[in-house]
């Protein structure tokens, strides 16, 4: 009979995500992990597989809480046009307030280990899916109320909105100012406005 797990696995997990994300993926050792982690290696392996089986899992649980939680609070809190906005707002405040200049954990996994392995790629893209989609609901939702122009197809603004997010993590991580962060954000959301 197996002995219960003597740690607490989403705590583990979030220290899992801290280490993945300040030295990323191939700069962390098993060894790190576990002591990060406070289990052992064979803990870790029993808990969580292999260390690309972690980073995977490290992943999944940092996008359910960063991206998924904002997302949801965001539409469900405020009207289309004001949610795009909020977001990148709050992602500019996160961006300025990390001093350690981790920038986010996704696009690093983007940049450094998706092109090399297929799966993870595939893992990466789907999630990245994810934050399109959100804008797309968002942008649709807007044109719908008369809030969002309509003179661009919703996808094609929703992808737009994109490369400015993910363009905004990756220049947050050598230019951390807010003047140029916002100002690669404004006239992405001018697109959006009506008219007149």
């Amino acid at each position: 009979m197996a002995r219960p797990r003597q740690f607490d696995e989403a705590a583990a997990l979030d220290a899992a995500v801290q280490c993945f994300w300040a030295q990323g993926y191939e700069a962390t050792s098993v060894r790190d992990l576990a002591a990060r982690m406070g289990i052992t290696g064979a803990s870790l392996y029993n808990a969580f597989g292999d260390k690309r089986a972690l980073y995977r899992r490290a992943i999944d649980r940092y996008v359910a809480q960063s991206f998924g939680e904002r997302a949801r609070r965001l539409e469900a809190g405020l009207p289309p046009r004001a949610a795009i906005a909020a977001f990148f707002a709050e992602m500019i405040e996160r961006s300025l307030d990390d001093r350690e200049r981790k920038g986010c954990l996704l696009v690093n996994s983007a940049l450094e280990s998706a092109p090399a392995d297929p799966e993870l790629r595939r893992a990466v893209a789907a999630m990245i899916a994810e934050i399109e989609a959100f804008f797309r609901r968002c942008v649709e939702a807007g044109q719908r109320d008369g809030t969002i122009s309509t003179a661009q197809p919703a996808e094609d603004l929703a992808r737009l909105l994109l490369s400015v997010q993910l363009g905004l993590r990756v220049l947050a991580r050598s230019r951390p100012e807010r003047a140029l962060l916002e100002g690669l954000v404004r006239p992405a959301l001018a697109l959006l406005d009506r008219p007149g």
